[in-house]
C-alpha cells in the first residue's frame, strides 16, 4: 500500500483523521463522518511496512516491546500527523490525526465575540473544554496567535505534540513538545515559570501536579490557557477540585475562585447549509457571583447564572445550539442529540 497516496487523498478530502487497520480499506473521518477510501484492503504485511516507513528502527523495537506507540509523522507537501500505532487482533493498526499547520484567524472560527475579549486578559486561568475533536486546540491556537500579533510579550506553549507552529510576531513564542523537549507537562510548566513568561499554554491539565502548577502560575500574575475533557463549565470546576485530596478541597476552591477567568466548552456540528463544521459553545465568565459559588461549593447553581447573564456575554450550550438551528446551520436531530437538556431543547425547537 502506498502511504503517501492515501494521505494525499485524505488531505484532498480535508479529513481530520485517517485509520489504517489490517483487514479493512483505509478509512478517513471527514466532518465527523467515517468514510472508506478507494484503496485496497490493508494486509498484515502492509501494517508492518507502514510502521517501518514512519519511524526509525529504535522506535520499531519500542513498539514491539510495548505494543503501542505515539509519535509525530510528516510528509513534505502534504502535512503533519499525530499518530498512534497499536496492536489489534494480532495485527497492526494506526490512527492518524491531521495536524493543521496554518493558524486560522479567531474571527473565522464562528465563535462568540466574547472569546476575543478573553485575549485582553492580563492574568488568570482560561480553560477551553470539550470532547476529543471538538476544536479546543484550534480555538487556543487562534487566541495565542491573536496575542502574538498584538502584544510584545513572552509566550510559552507546552504541547503533546506541537500542532500549530507559531512564528514570533510582536511576541517571542517558544513551543515545547512532550517527550522531545520535556518529560511531563508538570516538569515543563515548573521550569517555564522560571523562564520569564507572560502567557503560558498548557496542552492539557491531565493530572494533579500539572493542575496545581497551572493554578499557581495564574495566581502569580501569568495568563494561563489550558484544556480539559469536560463538557460544561460546572463539570469543569468540579473536575479540578476532585483532583485534590478531600482535606485540600476548600483551599483549592478559594484559589480557583480567585484565578479562574473563563470556561469555554465546545462541541462541533456538521453543517447542513454548506460543507464544514460549526461550534456550539457554553461560556462561563467569572463574575463576583460565580466566584462566590465556586468558593461556597455551590457549582450546581452555575447553569442558572449562565442563563441569567447573557448580557455579559455568557451563554449555555443549549442556547448556542438553538441559535445554530434557527440560523439554518445544523439539523434538528443533531441539535437535540448533543444538547445538555434534550427534552427541553426539543420543545424549544418545536415552538
Amino acid at each position: 500500500m502506498d502511504l503517501k497516496r492515501v494521505l494525499q487523498a485524505a488531505f484532498d478530502a480535508d479529513a481530520s483523521d485517517i485509520h489504517l487497520v489490517s483487514g479493512h480499506k483505509p478509512m478517513m473521518r471527514v466532518h465527523r463522518v467515517m468514510t472508506a477510501m478507494e484503496f485496497d484492503v490493508i494486509t498484515p504485511e502492509d501494517g508492518r511496512k507502514i510502521l517501518q516507513q514512519m519511524v526509525p528502527a529504535e522506535l520499531v523495537k519500542e513498539f514491539d516491546k510495548n505494543k503501542d506507540l505515539d509519535f509525530s509523522y510528516e510528509i513534505e507537501g502534504i502535512g503533519r500527523y499525530r499518530v498512534n500505532a497499536h496492536m489489534q487482533r494480532g495485527t497492526l493498526g494506526f490512527a492518524l490525526r491531521t495536524i493543521k499547520t496554518e493558524v486560522p484567524p479567531l474571527a473565522s472560527l464562528g465563535l462568540p465575540d466574547v472569546i476575543g475579549r478573553l485575549t485582553y486578559l492580563p492574568r488568570g486561568l482560561v480553560l477551553v473544554t470539550g470532547d476529543t475533536g471538538s476544536g479546543k486546540t484550534t480555538t487556543l491556537a487562534a487566541m495565542i496567535q491573536t496575542m502574538n500579533q498584538r502584544y510584545r510579550k513572552h509566550i510559552i506553549t507546552l504541547e503533546d505534540p506541537v500542532e500549530y507552529a507559531f512564528e514570533s510576531d510582536k511576541s517571542v513564542v517558544e513551543q515545547r513538545e512532550l517527550g522531545a523537549d520535556m518529560p511531563t507537562f508538570a516538569s515543563g510548566l515548573k521550569h517555564a515559570l522560571r523562564q520569564d513568561p507572560d502567557i503560558v499554554l498548557v496542552g492539557e491539565m491531565r493530572d494533579l501536579d500539572t493542575t496545581a502548577l497551572a493554578i499557581t502560575a495564574a495566581e502569580t500574575g501569568h495568563l494561563v490557557l489550558s484544556t480539559l475533557h469536560t463538557v460544561n463549565a460546572s463539570q469543569t470546576v468540579e473536575r479540578i477540585i476532585d483532583m485534590y485530596p478531600a482535606n485540600q478541597q476548600n483551599q483549592i476552591r478559594a484559589m480557583l475562585a480567585n484565578t479562574l477567568q473563563a470556561v469555554v466548552s465546545q462541541t462541533l456540528f456538521t453543517r447542513i447549509d454548506k460543507p464544514g463544521m460549526c461550534p456550539g459553545t457554553e461560556i462561563l465568565l467569572c463574575t463576583p457571583a460565580v466566584r462566590n459559588l465556586i468558593r461556597e461549593a455551590r457549582t450546581f447553581e452555575i447553569p442558572n447564572v449562565i442563563e441569567t447573564s447573557r448580557n455579559l456575554g455568557m451563554q449555555s450550550l443549549d442556547s448556542s445550539i438553538a441559535e445554530l438551528y434557527f440560523n439554518g446551520m445544523i439539523g434538528r436531530d443533531d441539535a437535540i442529540a448533543q444538547a445538555a437538556y434534550p427534552d427541553k431543547l426539543e420543545r424549544e425547537l418545536a415552538a
